[in-house]
């Protein structure tokens, strides 16, 4: 039985599901004019709820008739096939070392319509240089002709380097901030290194806000929207006062 932490599944007309949906929307539009199909889910720190963030809104992706596939490339603490109660080898990690089919790590029996997932596998020693490779590059390619929506999640950038590789080869990247335990400093140094590796960043989305006096969730989604000459202190500014909002 899947994670009770996937409510758009679990409770797909709840408010908080309907927040899921409005950042999926949020994403078909910001592919308008150039498909955007690989999406890196990072935070600056643990704990900020990125992986539960991927999840869900990999699942209201689906059930609007996307074909998606999430890959669990968080080669350090993977969470993933917890949440989906699936195996977890062979996976990623498998993949990448031996010479397995791609069908061998594809697991389609999420529960979820059109949801397949590529769990983490086994933790590697080396798990930058594995994201880092060549086939890593050739397995999104690949992927990028059966499905229209690869998101992928990853370490949080400011613990390793596994997320600055990866953001740096994806069509976008969501940034994900904790309400209430995301200090600005961090989630200003996050923008920073996803701006040094080339990122394109998508936007940012809250995590772990409170109920409001009304019973919604509020979970918000943030487009990056200061022009590429004018620096993160526009965009900062506006997640320093979002943040505080709640």
């Amino acid at each position: 039985m899947i994670s009770n932490s996937l409510i758009a599944h679990k409770e797909p007309k709840s408010p908080a599901s309907e927040a899921y949906r409005m950042i999926r929307t949020n994403l078909e539009y910001t592919s308008v004019d150039t498909e955007k199909k690989t999406i890196l889910f990072t935070s600056s720190l643990e704990m900020e709820g990125k992986t539960t963030t991927l999840a869900n809104v990999a699942i209201t992706l689906a059930h609007s008739g996307s074909r998606v596939i999430i890959i669990d490339a968080d080669l350090r603490k993977p969470r993933l096939f917890k949440l989906f109660q699936v195996k977890k080898y062979p996976g990623l990690t498998n993949y990448l070392v031996k010479d397995l089919p791609l069908s061998e790590v594809i697991q389609q029996e999420t529960g979820i319509k059109d949801l397949n997932i590529i769990s983490a596998g086994p933790i590697p020693p080396l798990a930058s240089e594995l994201v880092a490779s060549q086939k890593m590059r050739l397995l999104l390619e690949e992927l990028k002709k059966s499905y229209d929506y690869i998101l992928i999640d990853s370490p949080p950038i400011l613990s390793v380097t596994d997320a600055g590789i990866m953001a740096g080869r994806v069509d976008g990247t969501i940034l994900c901030v904790a309400q209430g335990e995301t200090h600005v400093d961090a989630a200003k140094t996050a923008v920073k290194s996803l701006q040094k590796v080339n990122a394109n960043l998508l936007g940012a989305v809250m995590t772990k806000a409170e109920r409001s006096s009304k019973g919604y969730y509020a979970y918000h989604y943030y487009e990056y929207e200061y022009e590429q000459n004018s620096g993160p202190k526009g965009w900062l500014q506006k997640l320093r006062f979002l943040k505080h909002r709640v």
